[in-house]
């Protein structure tokens, strides 16, 4: 990890107060998302880390892969938490993979339909 994200991330921690951060603890270790997965009926990729010690893959993204109807679960081997800046040039390629793909498979479905005249 780059010096510099070390100095974002620590900087971001600085400007929380105790309160905020204890309260944000409480609510994130206290939430129960299951209904609200079991509700999402649209394509979902969910992304997480294998290395992730702030928010165990087991308990989360396992988890959400099996509530939330065709999702698609990718688990990036040796991503920890805070991935998606660390690790973003690898994320953010994936993800427009993943929109392309789904861009093409569209417009296939378009192209194979023709109306009567």
């Amino acid at each position: 990890m780059s010096q510099a994200i070390l100095d974002a991330f620590g900087l971001q921690g600085m400007q929380a107060g105790l309160p905020g951060i204890l309260a944000s603890i409480k609510v994130f270790s206290e939430s129960d998302h299951t209904d609200d997965l079991k509700r999402i009926d649209v394509p979902t990729r969910i992304m997480h880390g294998d290395h992730d010690q702030i928010v165990p893959i087991a308990a989360s993204a396992m988890v959400s892969a099996t509530l939330a109807k065709g999702s698609a679960l990718r688990v990036y081997p040796g991503f920890a938490n805070g991935m998606c800046t660390v690790n973003k040039h690898q994320i953010n390629t994936d993800l427009l993979a993943l929109t392309r793909q789904r861009k093409r498979r569209q417009a296939s479905r378009l192209s194979s339909f023709h109306p009567a005249h």
